[in-house]
């Protein structure tokens, strides 16, 4: 109950306070090619319920269009998931999202990998952050944040996300995974033994 009152706080105070800058994102992405501003689509929820996902549209025609390039770049094609937790189907923080086809894919469709779909997706996580890098890391970076979670992690994935808000995920993404290897010593997905090495920042 109280992270989902914690969820309404966040979608309802972030909707209110980036009104403006959805309002300007809407209508630059009118003004550059003219099509619908938001893109939908199926994902598995918590409990592995199916949920439509709301994002701003950031291709066209199987290309990403200008303005397109730029949420991505910022991360600001994300914000509509702001009306995704009012509704209850993400966390602000939590595993990725992924489609039924993802799931089914990456082999994640059994009983075993349950864990992962325990909890709500989240807007940001672990694995946004640092942008998956293979099947074997994303699992560990997600399973890692379902089982190690805590309030100092959850801030420290909040101020990595704003971070990138500003500095671009590229940037951001590199000095992340330049500080786990510090930590960590290799670039490699480590055994299960030792989850809390992939929670950057580090929960010891």
């Amino acid at each position: 109950m109280l992270q989902r009152a914690f969820d309404i706080a966040c979608a309802a105070a972030g909707l209110v306070l980036a009104s403006p800058l959805l309002l300007v994102i809407a209508a630059l992405i009118v003004v550059d090619d003219g099509g619908p501003v938001l893109f939908t689509q199926t994902r598995v929820g918590a409990g592995r319920t199916p949920f439509r996902i709301y994002k701003f549209r950031t291709m066209r025609d199987g290309e990403t269009t200008r303005v397109g390039r730029w949420l991505r770049a910022t991360g600001l094609d994300e914000l509509p998931q702001l009306v995704n937790m009012l509704l209850g189907d993400m966390s602000l923080i939590g595993p990725r999202p992924l489609t039924f086809e993802d799931v089914e894919r990456l082999g994640w469709d059994d009983r075993r990998h349950d864990v992962r779909f325990s909890v709500r997706p989240g807007v940001i996580g672990l694995a946004q952050l640092y942008a998956g890098r293979g099947k074997r890391l994303s699992w560990f970076l997600d399973v890692t944040y379902v089982r190690e979670r805590c309030a100092a992690l959850d801030l420290r994935i909040v101020l990595a996300t704003a971070a990138i808000a500003v500095l671009g995920k590229r940037r951001v993404r590199g000095w992340l995974r330049a500080r786990r290897r510090r930590r960590v010593g290799h670039d490699t997905a480590p055994s299960v033994a030792t989850p809390r090495a992939l929670a950057w920042p580090a929960t010891r």
